[in-house]
């Protein structure tokens, strides 16, 4: 039988008693035969209520063992868990629960209070309300009178099991559809990737790792902070955190993690528990990497690249970085993320970003397929890579089909070296091409992030010429802005703009906000 489910009984069964959450947010903690029969009475819940199998479940939940809990009692009915980003706004609500209407909706008493603008969440059917009571909802408390309900759906391989919505270039979203065997697939290839050990203590700080860690028995410390915004993240109270739990290894955003070197540089402390520390989300610059070594000195740090579609894609170690490497990077050569993990075939194509691709035949596509060193697209395919939007809708942008296998376009420009060894570019997208050449933006960004005292720089180009935005980092020395252009001399940049914050992405608060970025220019740089 193929159901994710399984994985929390198998755990259930082999250790019981252990930890499988510890939920620092409201002081929960469940061991794994405790998630177990919370997550069998959630599901005898709904299917008293009326939800079967094939039904969609959104869920506004935060990052805790409750979300858990209803998301194992989802899987287990085989039914689909469905998650939208709130913060997109309400137009994009409507249009996700358009493109999958749910049957019901498992919401916080503050999350319920969306329904009142939004007219597709009251339309939904059936509600439960975790938290305080909330008027038309049935509250989740009574998952403890139920009895269990022992048995797990069976699925298929192609069952759906989770939803979540990315928009396009057209502003449409599109519903990235994970089934069962797709995330039985990506539990090999993330517990492979970050070495994930039983009976061990993980700082968890991204969702998808907590279905990783419940599946290798690892326990997952949920902290007592906000994780909706790493990069505005209290550093105080999440060290204070791990000095009191001694966590042996965490997966985080670089805007989180680079808030825990900050203070812990500024206090001269050190996070000697960590045995392996990985980031990604966004990219991951040596500094960091360096930064991170030093405060975790025995630890193995990692930069780990993917994205919604493919995760994890490759990884590299700060420890395996070269004096050749730092140069090169320091010489516009992008940034380097490491050998591809074994579960995915990853190619090179000319860039036609933005040009739909069509079926290919072994032969067409090797010939199409660029050499060691040749810049292009990315594209990947594997069973951990989404072979497939919901309805088919956003594929035309980002997918194609080899001899009938499908391959996922990442949108990202990038080459391997004679070591078969990734190195980014940036977006396809972002390609500069004007009268000084080809440039790209990680080329720029990563070798910037060397010079002391540049917190973030993001390289576009405006009304023909390359500007550089540049948020200095606190107490920068005097000299910073002398110093990074002459580390970017090779760039030809015509102009070097400082700004008290560049705009980043609201997932990660790291990725740079392109859209609102040349706004800021517009308003700044406009003749």
């Amino acid at each position: 039988m193929i159901n994710i489910a399984t994985i929390l009984q198998t755990q259930a069964e082999v250790r019981p008693g252990a930890i499988a959450i510890h939920d620092l947010r409201s002081g929960q903690s469940l061991s794994f035969a405790a998630l177990e029969e919370l997550s069998s009475r959630a599901a005898a819940l709904l299917e008293r209520s009326g939800l079967r199998s094939g039904d969609a479940i959104l869920i506004f939940v935060p990052m805790s063992a409750q979300l858990y809990v209803a998301l194992m009692a989802v899987f287990r009915l085989g039914m689909v868990a469905m998650f939208v980003d709130p913060s997109a706004g309400r137009e994009h609500l409507e249009r996700c629960c358009a493109l999958l209407p749910p049957k019901a909706l498992i919401a916080t008493d503050k999350a319920h209070l969306l329904r009142l603008r939004s007219l597709a969440l009251r339309q939904i059917p059936i509600k439960f309300g975790v938290g305080f009571p909330v008027p038309g909802a049935i509250s989740w408390s009574r998952i403890k009178q139920v009895p269990l309900l022992k048995k797990i759906s069976p699925c298929e391989a192609d069952t759906p099991a989770l939803v979540t919505f990315t928009s396009g270039s057209t502003g449409q979203p599109k519903a990235a559809l994970r089934t069962h065997g797709f995330l039985l697939a990506q539990h090999k290839a993330l517990a492979h990737s970050l070495s994930l050990t039983p009976d061990t203590v993980d700082l968890t700080t991204l969702p998808i790792f907590v279905l990783a860690n419940l599946a290798s028995g690892v326990t997952s410390l949920i902290p007592a902070v906000d994780l909706r915004f790493p990069g505005r993240v209290n550093p105080t109270r999440l060290i204070a955190q791990i000095q009191r739990y001694q966590p042996i290894s965490t997966a985080a955003s670089p805007a989180l993690l680079g808030r825990l070197t900050d203070y812990c540089q500024q206090r001269g402390l050190t996070l000697p528990s960590f045995q392996r520390i990985f980031s990604g989300g966004a990219p991951v610059f040596p500094r960091l990497l360096e930064q991170l070594q030093a405060i975790a000195p025995d630890a193995q740090v990692s930069a780990v690249y993917g994205s919604t579609e493919a995760e994890p894609i490759a990884h590299v170690d700060f420890q395996e970085l070269q004096t050749d490497d730092v140069t090169f990077m320091l010489n516009g050569r992008g940034l380097l993320v490491g050998v591809p993990v074994p579960e995915v075939q990853l190619r090179i194509l000319p860039n036609q970003w933005g040009t739909p691709l069509g079926h290919f035949t072994n032969t067409e596509f090797d010939a199409l397929c660029l050499p060691i060193g040749a810049i292009g697209e990315i594209v990947v395919s594997g069973e951990h890579v989404l072979a497939s939007y919901l309805h088919g809708k956003g594929n035309e942008e980002t997918k194609f089909q080899v001899d009938g296998m499908p391959w996922h376009r990442t949108g990202d420009a990038g080459y391997l070296d004679q070591q078969n060894r990734l190195w980014l570019m940036g977006r396809c997208s972002a390609r500069i091409q004007d009268a000084c050449g080809e440039l790209y933006p990680f080329a720029v960004e990563t070798a910037a992030s060397y010079v002391t005292g540049v917190r973030r720089t993001a390289m576009t180009a405006f009304e023909g010429k390359r500007v550089l935005a540049i948020e200095l980092a606190p107490n920068a020395p005097v000299n910073t802005l002398d110093a990074l252009k002459t580390t970017l001399v090779w760039a030809q940049i015509h102009t070097y703009k400082l700004y008290p914050k560049i705009p980043v992405d609201k997932r990660h608060n790291a990725k740079i906000d392109y859209p609102a970025l040349h706004r800021l220019l517009q308003n700044t740089l406009s003749k």
